[in-house]
């Protein structure tokens, strides 16, 4: 188990998604790059709040992409599930249940479009 206090942890993990989401290439690579944290407007007190907005946002953004460009879709999926691994990467042992059923979540919104 990690040392660091839980919000330290949180830190790192937001850190290390935010460093995958900043590397993705592509034309979702461009829109990730132009957005500002100010932009997303992410109104919640909660994680199920926050998956009610998020998970059908990602399936939205998926089928829109399939409709236009499915190697753009692909490309969307994967840096989606590449931050989410690079996030939830533990320091010891695999993930915690919690966060393997809600990257079961993620990987479902993604793929019901």
């Amino acid at each position: 188990m990690n040392s660091l206090p839980r919000h330290e942890l949180t830190a790192q993990a937001a850190t290390s998604g935010s460093i995958a989401l900043g590397s993705a290439t592509g034309q979702v690579g461009h829109v990730l790059a132009a957005v500002t944290a100010k932009e997303i407007a992410l109104k919640s007190k909660n994680v199920a709040e926050l998956a009610d907005q998020v998970l059908p946002a990602l399936t939205a953004a998926m089928l829109l992409l399939k409709q236009q460009d499915a190697a753009e879709a692909d490309n969307f999926r994967s840096t989606v599930l590449v931050a989410v691994e690079t996030a939830t990467r533990p320091q010891k042992g695999g993930p915690s249940p919690v966060v393997a059923d809600m990257t079961r979540k993620i990987t479902a919104a993604l793929d019901a479009a």
